[in-house]
């Protein structure tokens, strides 16, 4: 059961300027916050939570018990570390402020885009190599529709879809990452030209998925999921969502690193709409910057899933690029490094506003 302290940026200020010593830069990137919300959580239950203005952080660390407080300045040490860029043979995505990943699916029944380029390799990797030029830093390739109740897929089907269509976009000299849970999908994309591995199973579903990213060298990244595909969504329950997918995140990773995956190069992603009610998503949304202590790279993939619809009088998938940019933004006032979206153009034009009001406030005067 859970014990244990936990802190949460918050408090957000645009600048640092004339506030020295009460903000803190989260994560080396564009947000800054003025307090921490200490939550002390024992036997899986919250028992105390603490707002604490920055300035103060520090005496009240001091105070705790011994372990707390070893643990409490750990986490801080963390929540502040800039995340280094990521290098993928010729590329360097940085990470010091918030990135597109664009969605290309090449299924024939994924929730969004199912069959739009299932069985054309090349319109699929023109669709990809579009979407880099309109502002995606990097394009996540999935062969195999892991929306609720989806069925599995093989893997040389998956590999059969997957393959040109990286190898195409790799030899344009876009960056790709592979969506897959399956180690030889994962083997075949690295060896045609991709740089990223996303496991929506965070390496629990194949054995032998650790020990491929671990040879590559390569970053992964770890979603949090509850179930698999078939059943994730009957009736999910938590106790506290926020800790639970914290904690759980935090066992992954450790069980990257004893795998051989440096904790550098390893991206965590809460994994919205992955066996949560509506009301769980909006609560690991409110809560998104927590998992900065974990001290990887944040991904949030939040783009036109279902409780965007519940929240907007049950709008169809095609009908919600406005709740999808909504909450890219949230994303990236808490600090996120990377949004996966389906909507490039339109996601990459709210971040150049978002950026240009960053950088306005962050102009001396």
């Amino acid at each position: 059961m859970t014990t244990g302290l936990y802190l949460r940026p918050t408090a957000f200020v645009d600048a640092p300027f004339g506030h020295d010593g009460q903000v803190l830069r989260l994560a080396g990137g564009l947000a800054w916050f003025a307090a921490v919300e200490l939550i002390r959580v024992e036997a899986g239950r919250r028992v105390a939570q603490t707002l604490v203005p920055v300035d103060r952080l520090d005496a009240a660390l001091t105070a705790l018990p011994d372990a707390e407080r070893a643990a409490g300045e750990a986490v801080l040490a963390r929540l502040v570390a800039a995340r280094p860029a990521l290098t993928l043979a010729e590329r360097t995505i940085r990470l010091d402020q918030p990135q597109v990943m664009a969605i290309l699916n090449v299924t024939p029944d994924s929730f969004s885009d199912g069959g739009q380029h299932d069985g054309d390799a090349a319109a699929a990797a023109g669709a990809g190599v579009a979407m880099a030029a309109a502002g995606a830093a990097l394009i996540d390739v999935g062969g195999e529709s892991t929306r609720p109740g989806a069925a599995a897929v093989w893997e040389g089907d998956e590999i059969a879809r997957i393959r040109p269509v990286v190898e195409r976009m790799a030899r344009a000299g876009v960056a790709v990452a592979i969506d897959t849970r399956k180690a030889a999908v994962m083997e075949a994309a690295l060896g045609a030209g991709a740089g990223i591995v996303n496991d929506v199973s965070a390496l629990s579903w194949d054995a032998r998925s650790a020990g491929v990213v671990a040879a590559a060298g390569c970053p992964v990244v770890l979603m949090h999921h509850a179930g698999d595909p078939q059943t994730m969504q009957d009736r999910p329950a938590y106790g506290d969502v926020l800790i639970q997918v914290y904690d759980w995140l935090a066992a992954r990773i450790a069980a990257a690193e004893a795998a051989g995956i440096a904790r550098a190069r390893i991206i965590v992603d809460p994994g919205i709409g992955f066996g949560k009610t509506v009301a769980h998503n909006l609560a690991l949304l409110n809560g998104l910057s927590l998992f900065h202590g974990l001290g990887c790279p944040v991904l949030l993939g939040a783009s036109r899933k279902r409780f965007i619809g519940a929240l907007s009088n049950e709008a169809p998938v095609d009908r919600r690029l406005g709740g999808s940019v909504a909450i890219a933004m949230t994303g990236a006032a808490q600090g996120v490094q990377l949004l996966r979206v389906h909507d490039v153009a339109e996601t990459v034009q709210a971040l150049k506003v978002w950026r240009g009001l960053r950088d306005e406030a962050l102009t001396p005067r």
